[in-house]
């Protein structure tokens, strides 16, 4: 499995703020009031986050400490996979409240900051989130065995092949 590419969270991040900035478009073309995203988002973004860490602490710890005990190399890509979709996730939530913020930001009148602090909230909870899933990510890289080689890899001592 591979890491996160940056360019993956940019383009979460790209399609999260246009989302955001086409739903207060489509919500104030209709006479209604703009998008505000619940309170407990931020929250639950953030416990995504360290529920990413708890789930692979023991993984790193099995990696780094000879003595602790091994760890299904199965569980290890289930957790690494948790954390990539959560940072995934993080990006497109994030951003999406950074769209809402930016289309109430370019109105004639600005609204007063506890109108905001909701979409404020989020798009940090979606950062906290990026960065904890990154980082379990991160803890959930396994070494490789020593007997396995990369498969184009000649053999110590082989002549090389013509």
């Amino acid at each position: 499995m591979k890491r996160t590419a940056p360019l993956t969270l940019v383009a979460c991040a790209v399609v999260g703020a246009a989302a955001g900035a086409v739903v207060d478009i489509l919500l104030t073309g209709a006479g209604r009031a703009t998008f505000t995203p619940s309170v407990m988002l931020p929250i639950l973004l953030v416990a995504l986050g360290v529920a990413c860490l708890a789930l692979a602490w023991p993984i790193r710890r099995s990696v780094k400490d000879p003595r602790a005990p091994r760890v299904d190399p199965f569980r290890a890509v289930r957790v690494a996979a948790l954390a990539k979709a959560s940072s995934m996730l993080g990006a497109l939530v994030g951003a999406f409240a950074l769209g809402l913020l930016g289309f109430v930001l370019t109105r004639p009148v600005v609204p007063a900051l506890g109108s905001m602090t909701e979409a404020i909230a989020t798009a940090v909870g979606g950062a906290v989130l990026v960065v904890l899933a990154l980082i379990a990510e991160h803890m959930c890289t396994l070494p490789k065995d020593p007997d396995e080689r990369e498969p184009d890899a000649p053999e110590p001592g082989a002549e090389p092949e013509f």
